[in-house]
């Protein structure tokens, strides 16, 4: 498994935010945490290429919304915040050397957060970053690798990985109150606690989860289906709306 990453901006506490009020944001702190973040995704078998942090850009961290990775074929996003569509170049760069590029054009705007991929179906979230142009855009790449799309509309958060995310074979974690559960009734469903409502994202790699060390309710909820989680801590980075899928670009390395 290859691993895009990119270290953090000087400038992350003038991220973008949509849900979170604005806080203080310990970027030195932040920057030991992502470091520690790469090296877990190192210590489950992934080749971490770290891109040069581009400081002028406070969110380029968050590498996962600039692409979609599919088998033999990469969709390059056009983010729907203008402020981050800049990160887009460096990025291109280092994908276009593992896959075939496609990409999304204007008026279409995607965010890779709202793309989960299970299996060959493509969820996609309706979002205030992801728009209809987009999702059709992606629907007709897409299918040309043999995936299908399918939308789903969420509310109250910033993307569909802020909602759910797939966490072992035909399971996902899910919180309700920002995505209908219907929409994955084919998956058995793990709920977050209540309390923890920004604890449904969770990064696959493999058969192993990363997952934030703040949310100990939903842990334990994962812990008893069975699924025993590497925990990082992202406290800095949720600040910024971030969390553990967002800071990395994770598919498989094998040559085209």
């Amino acid at each position: 498994m290859i691993a895009i990453t990119r270290a953090v901006s000087r400038s992350l506490g003038e991220c973008e935010l949509s849900y979170l009020g604005r806080v203080s944001i310990d970027v030195d702190r932040a920057a030991g945490q992502h470091e520690a973040y790469c090296r877990a995704l190192a210590s489950l078998g992934c080749e971490v290429i770290a891109l040069a942090a581009e400081h002028e850009l406070p969110d380029a961290v968050f590498v996962e919304d600039i692409s979609i990775v599919l088998d033999g074929l990469a969709v390059v996003t056009r983010p729907g915040a203008p402020s981050r569509r800049p990160e887009v170049a460096s990025v291109v760069r280092e994908l276009g050397r593992h896959r075939t590029l496609a990409t999304i054009e204007p008026p279409g705007t995607v965010d890779g957060g709202d793309v989960l991929t299970i299996d060959r179906t493509i969820y996609v979230g309706a979002s205030a970053r992801t728009n209809a142009d987009g999702i059709a855009q992606l629907r007709r790449i897409a299918g040309t690798a043999g995936y299908t799309v399918q939308a789903v509309p969420i509310r109250g958060c910033l993307h569909l990985k802020s909602a759910v995310t797939e966490v072992a074979d035909g399971t996902v974690l899910i919180n309700p109150e920002w995505v209908d559960r219907i929409a994955f009734a084919p998956f058995g469903q793990i709920e977050i606690d209540r309390d923890e409502p920004h604890a449904a994202n969770a990064l696959r790699i493999g058969d192993r989860v990363v997952y934030p060390a703040s949310f100990p309710k939903t842990l334990r909820r994962l812990e008893s289906a069975g699924i025993r989680p590497t925990l990082v801590d992202m406290s800095e980075l949720q600040k910024a709306e971030g969390a553990v899928t967002c800071c990395s670009l994770v598919f498989d390395g094998t040559p085209m």
